[in-house]
């Protein structure tokens, strides 16, 4: 152990900063709610009913729908709405998100800001409660706003991993927060389960427990964020220079941004580090995002059954987590990112020929699937942590999910075109392979302490 961590861990102010951790932690609980029930089980199979309602009114079950929608004058496989309002969503975020982290270095009291902006998503989650019948035109401006919200919260809590954490311990914190997130989005999903299965005994529709479930799950991150937000009323903003106000708010960020641009170029790993990140994650949320319009439409699963698939993956993903982040602890984080990479590229390949309604090797899929999502998220974060400048952090945070969101929207534009072209989900879900090569072969480039020391960080003992 080094002089330095060692006087760290003997100042009396770490108990105060394992708390801070441990309330850090519980956003990651209070978001999955909304990442899992809506983003990646029900919102897009059920937006793309409502549109299917709105161009098929009498369509019959076991139909399948031809109909074009017209959106700006273009015509619109109904397949393909769901696919191309998340890109719609994540353009909007990766423009958007370069504004706020120039916005929250420089906040003083950044965890506010983070709860402003959740609890706006939320808001936006639970209005999904009124989605029904064929106004699928609300559901993608609901979509679109609760993912911008998302995003943009996360930007300032990303950050804050630097604020509550030593560099020794950032793998195992993001790794136990990622975890806790992926307990706490599977325990709602499977009371929406309990829901969507008994809806008959509640004395409910079946689609009034979907709705009911889009409702619980912008309520539960509602309520949850309180955690992180009282948790961490005391921390401050960062050192940053103060965005230039005679400008105006607006045009102060854009001149920060401006210097920020330049600034980055400084740090080529770090900039070597996003430009990976930016493909092989495209991959995962790709997958995450269009995992339950795989299974619906291309395996004719029903939604119970997707629900029981994500609550496998979720449940798995917790223990995956944890055991990425031990895994990192002794060989690095980068050596485990790259081989969660390799994991990923077989288990999409896998999913390319599980037959139709092959529910338990579908199963199978899941488990794999689960294994390898969540502590190549986790470890992805606390990585690039290390290659960030100090008091700089949500600036940097905001390249890391604007690059998240730079080539999300072409994952998801590639799955849908790929749909539109073909008409079948299985070569759109192999298309994703791509972008795990390429992002691996960039994180491969990266000289990790090299950045570490360009950035003026403390060296960790394993990287």
């Amino acid at each position: 152990m080094s002089t330095a961590t060692e006087a760290l861990r003997a100042d009396p102010q770490v108990e105060r900063t394992r708390a801070h951790q441990r309330a850090w932690g519980w956003y990651d609980w209070a978001n999955s709610a909304y990442v899992t029930t809506i983003g990646t089980v029900l919102i897009s199979p059920y937006l793309t009913s409502l549109a299917r309602a709105d161009v098929c009114p009498d369509l019959e079950a076991g139909q399948s729908c031809d109909e074009r929608l017209s959106i700006l004058g273009l015509p619109i496989a109904v397949g393909s709405i769901a696919p191309y309002t998340i890109t719609v969503a994540t353009i909007v975020s990766a423009l958007v998100l370069l504004f706020v982290g120039a916005i929250a270095d420089r906040h003083p009291r950044p965890t506010w800001l983070m709860g402003g902006l959740a609890w706006t998503g939320a808001l936006a989650a639970s209005l999904m409660f009124f989605l029904q019948g064929s106004n699928w035109q609300l559901g993608i401006l609901l979509i679109v706003v609760a993912n911008l919200c998302l995003g943009a919260s996360t930007v300032v809590y990303d950050a804050l991993l630097n604020r509550v954490a030593h560099p020794d311990d950032r793998d195992k914190v993001s790794s136990r927060a990622w975890a806790l997130g992926y307990l706490g989005g599977g325990l709602l999903l499977a009371i929406n389960l309990v829901v969507m299965q008994m809806y008959e005994t509640l004395g409910v529709s079946y689609e009034m427990a979907i709705r009911l479930s889009l409702l619980s799950a912008g309520l539960w991150w509602a309520v949850f964020t309180l955690i992180p937000v009282i948790g961490l009323r005391k921390v401050r903003g960062t050192t940053a220079p103060p965005v230039d106000r005679s400008r105006g708010v607006l045009g102060g960020a854009v001149v920060q941004l401006r210097d920020t641009f330049a600034e980055v170029r400084r740090y080529p790993q770090t900039l070597t580090f996003l430009l990976a990140y930016l493909f092989f994650n495209d991959g995962i949320q790709t997958v995450i995002s269009s995992a339950s319009l795989y299974g619906t439409e291309a395996l004719g699963f029903d939604t119970s059954q997707m629900i029981i698939t994500i609550l496998v993956v979720q449940f798995v993903a917790f223990g995956g987590a944890l055991v990425f982040g031990v895994v990192a602890g002794r060989v690095g984080a980068k050596r485990t990112v790259l081989g969660g990479i390799v994991m990923w590229t077989l288990v999409v390949t896998f999913a390319y020929f599980v037959p139709r309604g092959a529910f338990v090797v579908w199963m199978v899929c899941a488990v794999f699937i689960g294994t390898v999502m969540g502590g190549t998220q986790a470890l992805s974060r606390s990585l690039y942590s290390q290659l960030v400048p100090h008091g700089r952090e949500s600036e940097f945070f905001s390249f890391y999910q604007a690059m998240e969101r730079g080539t999300s929207w072409f994952g998801t534009l590639a799955f849908g075109l790929t749909y539109q072209l073909t008409g079948s989900y299985r070569p759109a879900i192999l298309v994703t392979i791509a972008f795990f090569v390429v992002g691996g072969l960039l994180l491969t480039r990266v000289r990790v302490r090299e950045g570490i020391a360009a950035a003026g960080n403390e060296q960790p003992r394993i990287v």
